[in-house]
């Protein structure tokens, strides 16, 4: 039987498009600073000052009280920040892995790629396990691990018309990466 639980981590690491690329870089570099963030990441200012405010309200990422000195990151991983960086890592390189530029999925997409994996394979089933997404924001969702060659959906010739997604073999290696 499916689980009737999305991972809450996993909601929360998808909350923010770049926050997943952010966490696995802070943990590979052990630190950085804002201008090497947005060099090593290819974002704006701006992006990289919402992600940053975004894993810092989560509690993952805070500015480095010893920064001063040139050789200090301005910004390092908290201790939940240390703990989460390892799977954000795992997620990050199986991204890069599949052909996945960072920062490409939408807010929900690695919560519908688990769900979909975890036997949820029907919208309705889908936003019952994702209870505070919008149907918009799934079918989004949807759409767009579609054009990135995640997900198939087959509409099943029943009255009213039905659909059923399935996961391709790229976004099933990338489902195992979020486990």
């Amino acid at each position: 039987m499916p689980s009737s639980k999305p991972d809450p981590l996993l909601i929360a690491l998808g909350s923010h498009r770049w926050l997943v690329p952010l966490l696995a870089d802070l943990d590979a570099h052990k630190g950085a600073r804002f201008v090497e963030l947005i060099h090593r990441l290819g974002l704006s200012r701006d992006s990289c000052t919402r992600t940053l405010e975004a894993a810092a309200r989560i509690g993952w990422v805070q500015r480095n009280p010893g920064h001063g000195h040139p050789l200090r990151p301005e910004y390092i991983l908290t201790e939940a920040g240390a703990a989460v960086a390892p799977r954000a890592a795992t997620i990050a390189e199986a991204q890069t892995a599949i052909g996945l530029p960072p920062g490409s999925a939408t807010r929900w997409g690695l919560p519908l790629v688990v769900g979909i994996d975890g036997g949820h394979d029907r919208f309705n089933a889908l936003s019952r396990l994702l209870t505070p997404a919008t149907p918009r924001a799934l079918s989004q969702g949807l759409t767009a691990l579609g054009s990135h060659g995640l997900v198939r959906r087959e509409v099943i010739d029943t009255r009213p018309p039905a659909s059923r997604y399935d996961l391709t073999q790229n976004g099933q290696f990338l489902a195992q990466a979020c486990l």
